[in-house]
């Protein structure tokens, strides 16, 4: 298929707390976009504060899609996302406008971007209640060891924090005697099915540092630590994968009476810079991407949208140069 036979599909991304939500809005009204989200946490309803979750005011009337999709006890993995987006945009080319993937779980873009076909590993809930409670008895390093035994290459990629992406790895060696690593890593040579716009947005690290901490403060100010009081509550287990995101499980170790208020609040921003990180490192592995450094643009958020629209709408073919879409 010729490049302008494909339909257009635009991401916006970067590591959490560089800016993506306010971009998108701006971004969606300019080019008469609908918004996708692409944040593993925030299908779940409330569970809103510890996700830094859009609300219905800062939508600027923009359709959003995956956002309050599911009960907290419910389980989302990358092929559901996978489902639910390519749905999503069907709708979204049908009423002729533009679809825009925003958030920071880049295997979740990828699995759209690259067409990720998940077909050959069929979910085995067994299997998956025996990993989880192996991680629970004998602890995330355990499980990463066990990982390392069969798949050396994911074992690197994959913190051991991440029990999910762990557990999938090894679910997919136990069911194909495949390495997931070698699957990824074939999918990633695929062409994309889409005219792709896949912009990745960033700033300086003492920049974005500072953000994920003041973000942090402001979380347990609105009240993080009652939104994960009122979950437990209502039985959410700790082993539910909702209760793996961040904020979340730092939060239910105090409640446990595993860390002081403090010591959880500082693993929360510690945790963060290091979520933002490995965020950049997935980030720099990907082909076609569009790096928007907002120190670049001195910080100046119309001047970003600009640049972002611009090209979008110049790769479109709806400027007839491309210097008229510059202020565009």
């Amino acid at each position: 298929m010729q490049e302008q036979e494909k339909k257009p599909l635009i991401v916006l991304t970067g590591p959490t707390a560089v800016g993506k939500t306010k971009l998108s809005i701006s971004l969606a009204q300019k080019i008469g976009g609908e918004i996708i989200s692409a944040d593993s946490m925030q299908v779940y309803r409330g569970m809103d504060i510890g996700t830094a979750k859009i609300t219905p005011g800062e939508m600027g009337k923009v359709p959003h899609h995956l956002i309050d999709i599911l009960l907290p006890g419910d389980e989302f993995n990358v092929v559901r996302f996978q489902e639910l987006a390519k749905e999503a945009m069907e709708g979204i080319y049908a009423r002729g406008r533009l679809p825009i993937i925003v958030g920071g779980t880049g295997f979740y873009i990828q699995a759209v971007t690259n067409a990720v076909d998940f077909t050959e590993s069929e979910t085995d809930m067994s299997l998956r209640e025996e990993l989880y409670d192996f991680a629970r008895e004998h602890g995330a390093a355990a499980l990463h060891a066990r990982l390392l035994e069969v798949d050396p290459a994911a074992a690197a990629k994959i913190h051991e924090n991440n029990i999910k992406r762990m557990i999938r790895a090894l679910e997919y060696h136990a069911q194909t005697g495949g390495r997931i690593s070698e699957h990824n890593e074939e999918q990633a040579g695929h062409i994309p099915p889409y005219r792709l716009f896949y912009f990745v947005l960033t700033a300086p690290r003492d920049i974005l540092y500072g953000n994920i901490d003041r973000r942090v403060d402001k979380m347990m100010e609105d009240g993080l630590l009652a939104e994960v009081e009122s979950l437990r509550a209502a039985g959410v287990p700790r082993s539910a994968v909702s209760m793996q995101g961040l904020g979340y499980k730092e939060l239910f170790a105090y409640l446990e009476g595993e860390l002081s208020l403090t010591e959880a609040t500082e693993r929360i921003k510690r945790d963060t810079r290091h979520f933002a990180k490995r965020q950049l490192t997935w980030f720099k592995r990907e082909k076609q991407v569009i790096w928007v450094d907002k120190s670049d643009y001195g910080f100046d958020e119309e001047k970003i949208l600009n640049v972002v629209s611009g090209i979008i709408k110049d790769g479109l073919g709806l400027c007839r140069r491309a210097a008229e879409c510059e202020g565009l």
